[in-house]
């Protein structure tokens, strides 16, 4: 059967773009489910547009690049890049109209009645607008520029996905002359939703009212002597995945910079504007920024949902809110102060968010104090603002150890972070360097090495998520202590192949890429296939972010038919169909959204009964297997093999925040009634947080 199937046509593939939408469908469904708090519901909308933005300024932006470069390429999918587009802004215009009306009839309105409430200009009262029109004087007015266009004021460079409003103007201005428009812009150090203080506020305290409606109604205060005959707002979106030449740069970081100032002036890729706006002004945007209809969006409320979400952080009402949680700490390292004798006793492996990401900032704390620690080697991806990850690098250069770091420069969107950081770094005696041109260091990993008696020992920390404080309460990763000397021995070459550019001999235990990784994983899926041809128990159970490499794909589905069972947990992406006849009867996918991003990446192989549990930075994508520098590291102590499968299975028997993939693309939520309910994230915080 096998070798009449033609695996690599374009029937057995998913197209990736309209995954990405579908992920953005999930996350905002989470708006209407009432079994999440209000104020987190309002944060998944927010989510979900912000979601939509990244997906324009990179994707989008990319695929029109790529249009214009090779307009009759197709994908694995068969679909031209037109025909990705067409679907794309179909599918983006259903989502949009979605997110309005959620917003409008179903959180607004919910909102009202916890009395949390966005003031319309026409609920003003006399005494609210008198405190409004001073805000708008002395907050407002001030910082604000109105540019009115005419010859010697041409339409102002907008930037990137700030707030500004179009203006219709009648009257003489100042010099005599017929005005007609002017352009607004909201400066983006001005907050996008204003509180009411208490005395103002009608019922409660939670009184809200959009900067956009405080413009609106005094606008004219602006064009003194004119007329305001209408305001409209307006956001434009632009490209802003910028392209760095690695063949032509001789120094990444100056490179980097360049392209970092350009960002908010790319190529306009989208076009909100108000759907009050007249057709007239609608026309004029849209020629000015040579925006055809399919990229043009007329929305009901703000053009910019997504800063709704500062309203989070100003309510204090803990019942409309996430219950809070104390996340819990391994009990090796809460018993012997001294990590490093714990962590040679045996692999200590922690499950963030569950589980504290503490343990690895006083890792790095304890290795800057200890005097037979005589150097520490680091890889920083995204670290964000005032990372003590980062202070406890600092203290190590200062209190004399050799500290390496590789810093990633070209983290998306946080590219202006990370160059901040190589600077500090630098500032300190820290050896910095930007990893490999041509290939993104995506890897998560930190090695110190310590004198102990007349041996060097490695101490290593593996993980698949970053090392960012902030996000490990927000994503699940799994972070894996060791001082397993092979182990170890592989992370110090692959930090020497960084720093140096050499090859690195055969590696004991990890998979990397750009080299082994992609092949050992397509290895040992034949191997589960040899199995399963053999009537031996074949299983794989795979969880990413993302699922794209058709090798890998066309691997899973020969392992489908060679009978194996193929259990696929992808948060996001994923351009494998399931359930075909004869193809990937055994394959099932799901995807889980619920209160933490997913973020693990675990791969499991059955492997004749002696299982094979990996972790790794890397998912299933072209970029993590080719053009990055990812690692893959081997779970071997087995009480921590059958902790990560414990948790796996909970994920496969979810029935609360699961959803399935479908052959046509589209995903189907998993319902069950209350006798099997069962939500693997609550299970996890149940059984790991401390409270």
């Amino acid at each position: 059967m096998e070798n009449s199937v033609d695996l690599t046509h374009s029937h057995y593939y998913l197209n990736r773009e309209l995954s990405v939408l579908e992920f953005t469908s999930r996350v905002l469904a989470q708006a209407t489910d009432e079994g999440v708090p209000l104020l987190e519901r309002l944060n998944y909308l927010c989510i979900s547009c912000s979601n939509l933005d990244e997906f324009y300024e990179v994707r989008v932006a990319s695929l029109l690049k790529m249009q214009k470069l090779n307009p009759s390429l197709v994908g694995s999918d068969g679909m031209t890049f037109q025909e990705q587009l067409d679907k794309i802004s179909q599918k983006v215009h259903a989502l949009v109209t979605e997110q309005y009306v959620v917003l409008n009839d179903v959180l607004i309105p919910c909102l009202k009645a916890e009395n949390v409430r966005f003031l319309r200009r026409n609920e003003w009262t006399p005494t609210q607008r008198e405190w409004l029109l001073t805000f708008f004087e002395q907050e407002l007015m001030p910082i604000l520029t109105p540019v009115g266009l005419d010859s010697a004021h041409p339409f102002p460079r907008i930037l990137n996905k700030s707030l500004n409003f179009i203006v219709s103007l009648t009257g003489k201005d100042a010099f005599g002359r017929n005005s007609g428009r002017a352009v607004l812009q909201a400066p983006r150090s001005l907050p996008r939703i204003v509180q009411l203080p208490k005395g103002f506020a009608n019922e409660g305290e939670y009184d809200f009212v959009f900067l956009s409606s405080i413009i609106h109604a005094f606008v004219n205060e602006l064009f003194q002597g004119m007329r305001v005959k209408g305001c409209h707002q307006f956001r434009v979106t632009r490209n802003s995945d910028f392209f760095v030449d690695d063949e032509e740069i001789d120094d990444l970081l100056r490179a980097v910079e360049g392209e970092l100032a350009m960002r908010n002036y790319g190529d306009e890729v989208r076009l909100e504007i108000d759907s009050n706006c007249p057709t007239e002004t609608i026309a004029f945007l849209m020629a000015r920024f040579g925006m055809p209809a399919d990229r043009l969006f007329l929305v009901d409320g703000p053009v910019n949902l997504s800063r709704i979400q500062e309203i989070y952080g100003l309510i204090d009402r803990p019942e409309l809110k996430f219950l809070p949680f104390k996340p819990s700490t391994p009990p090796q390292l809460q018993r012997n102060k001294n990590f490093f004798d714990s962590i040679r006793k045996q692999d200590i492996l922690l499950h963030h968010p569950y589980e504290s990401f503490s343990p690895v900032i006083e890792f790095l704390r304890q290795a800057a104090a200890d005097p037979d620690v005589l150097a520490i080697k680091q890889t920083l991806y995204r670290t964000g603002p005032d990372s003590p990850v980062v202070d406890a690098l600092v203290k190590a250069a200062r209190a004399g150890k050799e500290v390496t770091v590789v810093i990633e420069l070209r983290a998306r969107f946080d590219e202006g972070a990370n160059i901040k950081l190589a600077s500090r770094l630098q500032d300190a005696a820290v050896h910095v360097v930007y990893g490999v041109v041509g290939y993104k260091t995506h890897a998560k990993m930190c090695l110190v090495l310590r004198r102990e008696g007349n041996v060097l020992c490695n101490y290593v920390h593996l993980g698949t998520g970053n090392y960012h404080p902030k996000t490990a309460r927000l994503y699940t990763d799994y972070g894996l202590f060791s001082a397993n000397k092979e182990l170890g021995d592989d992370v110090r070459r692959v930090f020497v192949q960084l720093t140096s550019l050499g090859q690195v001999s055969k590696l004991n235990k990890l998979l990397q890429s750009p080299f082994t990784l992609h092949k050992g994983l397509l290895a040992k899926i034949e191997r589960e296939i040899v199995h399963a041809q053999k009537g031996k128990p074949a299983r794989i159970i795979i969880k990413v972010n993302a699922l794209v490499e058709e090798e890998i794909i066309r691997a899973l589905y020969r392992a489908s038919m060679a009978g194996v069972e193929v259990k696929l947990i992808v948060r996001g992406i994923c351009c494998l169909k399931p359930g075909i006849k004869d193809v990937s009867d055994t394959i099932e996918v799901r995807s889980i959204i619920g209160r933490f991003l997913e973020h693990t990446r675990v791969y499991v192989f059955a492997n004749e009964g002696h299982t094979e549990v990996y972790a790794a930075s890397a998912d299933l994508m072209h970029r993590n297997m080719f053009r990055r520098v990812e690692i893959c590291f081997p779970i071997e102590n087995k009480k921590l093999q059958e902790r990560i499968l414990h948790d796996l299975e909970g994920y496969l028997k979810d029935t609360a925040q699961a959803w399935l993939l479908q052959s046509d693309g589209s995903y189907t939520r998993v319902v069950s009634d209350a006798e099997h309910y069962f939500q693997v994230q609550a299970e996890l915080l149940h059984t790991h947080t401390a409270g």
